[in-house]
């Protein structure tokens, strides 16, 4: 029998007013949160003490468990220097205790960003030679994290980020050299920076993936660019066939739908887009919960 698979989204996606949000998740059946913003008005590296009590309290009165705290902390341009990566300290001193009060398992980081994007093949090399310190910032923030007792993870972001392809994020993490750091591998950011999904690229990265993040989006060409956004239904990248394979390999224990991104097709129907991408993935997946 196969491992039941939770499924989760972005708290925000269910509504900007927090407790609503956490009645609308009840609702789709969804008891494993990911927290990010509008929190109380806050992304959640900022909630104060009493916050995060309050938050506890709403989530203990509807039965629910906090998967992960999805901080946005270190999505900064590798140009700017190293003093913009510095000053997450506080932020994430906050998260952690945050953590704490919550229970989460996980504390996210985002990629960081470069302004040469559009002239590296390759952002590994680049960082070593000239931003060498942006490894020591993410191994001391995962180090913290650990020590905390949650799972460091590291989203790779869509725009400008250092992980691209692959490679880059492989090459990353053996630089890092923190086997407990895993990978949020959000396949829709990835696809929308260069790199087509497909079960070749889920092999490459599975040693290092602890999470994964599922968005729909057609591209015009077969393996081409990502244009438009959609359902996961209508998805051009093989949603199912790579999902299988991640829930057969246990990777990603809670799985979180996000908004897709990309232009709007003209005709295509944007009605209930979550409900239908929840309603997919169960029909696909009855170990889904």
């Amino acid at each position: 029998m196969k491992p039941a698979v939770k499924l989760t989204i972005l708290n925000s996606m269910a509504g900007p007013d927090f407790e609503p949000a956490l009645d609308q998740h009840l609702a789709w059946g969804i008891r494993q949160l990911d927290l990010k913003d509008n929190i109380f008005g806050k992304g959640i590296a900022d909630l104060t003490p009493q916050e995060a009590a309050r938050v506890a309290e709403l989530i203990r009165q509807r039965g629910m468990q906090t998967y992960c705290l999805s901080t946005t902390l270190l999505h900064c341009e590798v140009e700017a220097g190293e003093a913009p990566f510095r000053a997450y300290s506080a932020a994430l001193d906050r998260a952690l205790a945050t953590a704490g009060v919550l229970k989460a398992k996980v504390v996210r980081l985002l990629s960081a960003k470069t302004r040469k994007r559009a002239e590296l093949t390759d952002s590994i090399p680049y960082l070593q030679s000239q931003h060498p310190w942006i490894f020591d910032v993410y191994r001391e923030a995962a180090e913290r994290i650990h020590a905390a007792g949650f799972v460091p993870m590291i989203e790779n972001e869509c725009g400008n980020n250092i992980f691209a392809t692959p490679g880059e994020i492989v090459d990353f993490f053996a630089i890092l050299n923190r086997p407990y750091v895993r990978l949020i591998w959000d396949i829709g950011n990835m696809w929308q920076v260069k790199t087509y999904p497909t079960l070749q690229v889920y092999h490459t990265l599975r040693p290092y993936i602890g999470s994964v993040h599922l968005k729909g989006g057609q591209g015009e060409i077969p393996g081409g660019p990502l244009v438009y956004r959609s359902a996961l239904a209508d998805t051009s990248w093989p949603v199912v066939p790579i999902v299988r394979q991640v829930v057969a390999d246990g990777v990603s224990p809670v799985i979180c739908l996000n908004s897709p991104h990309g232009a709007a097709k003209p005709g295509y129907d944007y009605a209930n887009l979550l409900d239908r991408d929840i309603q997919f993935m169960r029909e696909q997946f009855p170990e889904f919960q």
